[in-house]
């Protein structure tokens, strides 16, 4: 055997699960690392899901928020990627196993599985009103949005055309807001001349959420603002209002019913089954509690991060599901293992808030980055830049800016088509939970 195959034979295997932010940021932050690295995913691209309502609500295409995770890690001779499935994990065994039967070993394991959409048990309520997890729910929501004013256009019924132009989101997080926003400036300001029996400026989009305040996370000084933009621009917030029940055509709040053909879930988030099969202890929506380095207990050699990933160890309560902790822990457990191969002491995660935004309509956002507040335009320019700095791809960066570009000057997005087939199925186990009691937005 010759020098360089004994040096292969000896490499580490780091098994990654996820190319999500946090597996990809690990698997890129090993790159000159020597180990051997198998990115494992069932979807063949990494997804920003941070701009995902913005395809659920055709202003972008699935393609400028996806790339094709081989295309990504192309370059990095050390990364492997394999499109299948995890079925379990074995940590005692080191082995994980996928769907199709296929094991692989591991010497070092990071754990980016994710997350998927909540609905406390109502799982029924899954079909009704999809939640926005990845681009499959994207596209759906976008054909239900779409679709509502055709149906509108050929109604005669007063009473069944009104329900076709009412939408109701559920959840008043970043996601639900920003969702709510966006829907109605298409309203309002794309639409109209594209319809002739209609008057899609007069559509309802009802923003419920069950806790006093929308963006909590943000401060009251923001939620208020929030509030005010979202009504100017003619959505309808109601606060303290917990869903009891969503029906064919309609949902109730309390004593209250709103008559609606659509209903958009952006409520509540759990973390996939993977975390509940490990053996080690989870929360209440099903996240794996690491030790402060992200590894779990009894086992140094295997990393949970992200969404999956449950951090008790700081201030302030859990760790929210955004793209800049995956990211940041990704980095983390990456270091760790780097450590542990030069024999140095590892270290404790610590998550540097960068700040929390989120756009409420056309040239309107509220942002709170390194302790300044900002509405208005400047925070929606920020908004703007962050997020297009944060694409993996530079393509997508560029795509994006002239999509963004031509939509504010035009008001008119191009990626109004649709696409999918009807309603579908998307269980979830019963009982999950929002971590903060109450009603927010899934992890972006």
């Amino acid at each position: 055997m010759t020098e360089t195959a004994s040096a292969r034979v000896a490499e580490p295997t780091v098994v990654i699960v996820g190319g999500g932010f946090g597996g990809l940021k690990a698997a890129r932050a090993l790159r000159r690392a020597r180990v051997k690295i198998l990115l494992v995913d069932r979807q063949n691209h990494h997804l920003f899901q941070p701009l995902l309502y913005q395809v659920a609500s055709a202003t972008l295409s699935p393609a400028d928020i996806a790339a094709p995770i081989r295309h990504i890690l192309r370059s990095q001779r050390n990364a492997q990627v394999i499109l299948a499935e995890v079925a379990a994990v074995d940590l005692g065994a080191r082995h994980v196993g996928l769907a199709d039967g296929r094991s692989l070993p591991y010497d070092f394991l990071i754990l980016a599985a994710g997350s998927r959409s909540s609905y406390f048990g109502r799982d029924g309520w899954a079909r009704l009103a999809p939640g926005l997890k990845n681009l499959e729910d994207a596209l759906e929501i976008r054909r239900r949005f779409l679709s509502a004013f055709e149906q509108a256009e050929q109604e005669e019924d007063p009473e069944r055309r009104r329900e076709w132009l009412t939408f109701v989101i559920v959840g008043g997080g970043p996601t639900g807001v920003e969702l709510a926003g966006t829907l109605k400036e298409m309203a309002r300001l794309s639409l109209p001349r594209e319809f002739r029996r209609i008057r899609t400026d007069r559509a309802r989009v009802v923003l419920v959420e069950a806790g006093p305040a929308i963006l909590a996370n943000f401060g009251s000084g923001l939620s208020e603002k929030a509030v005010q933009g979202l009504e100017r621009i003619g959505v309808e917030v109601r606060l303290g209002l917990p869903i009891t029940a969503i029906e064919e055509r309609a949902v109730q709040l309390g004593e209250e019913r709103i008559p609606t053909r659509t209903v958009l879930w952006a409520a509540g988030v759990a973390a996939v089954p993977l975390g509940a099969g490990l053996g080690v202890p989870v929360d209440r929506i099903g996240r794996v509690i690491v030790e402060p380095d992200l590894s779990l207990p009894g086992h140094p050699e295997a990393f949970v991060v992200g969404d999956l990933a449950a951090f008790p160890h700081g201030p302030g309560g859990p760790l929210p599901g955004v793209a800049p902790v995956a990211i940041q822990q990704g980095t983390c457990a990456a270091a760790n293992i780097q450590a542990t191969l030069d024999d140095r002491p590892r270290q404790a995660f610590r998550y540097r808030d960068k700040g929390s935004m989120a756009t409420l309509g056309r040239g309107k956002a509220v942002a709170h980055v390194g302790g300044l507040s900002l509405t208005g335009y400047p925070a929606w320019l920020a908004w703007l830049f962050i997020h297009l700095m944060l694409l993996v791809d530079f393509r997508s960066r560029v795509f994006v800016f002239f999509e963004w570009l031509w939509a504010y000057l035009t008001t008119q997005p191009r990626a109004r088509l649709i696409v999918g087939g009807h309603e579908r199925a998307q269980p979830v186990e019963p009982g999950a939970q929002d971590p903060t009691g109450r009603s927010g937005s899934p992890p972006r």
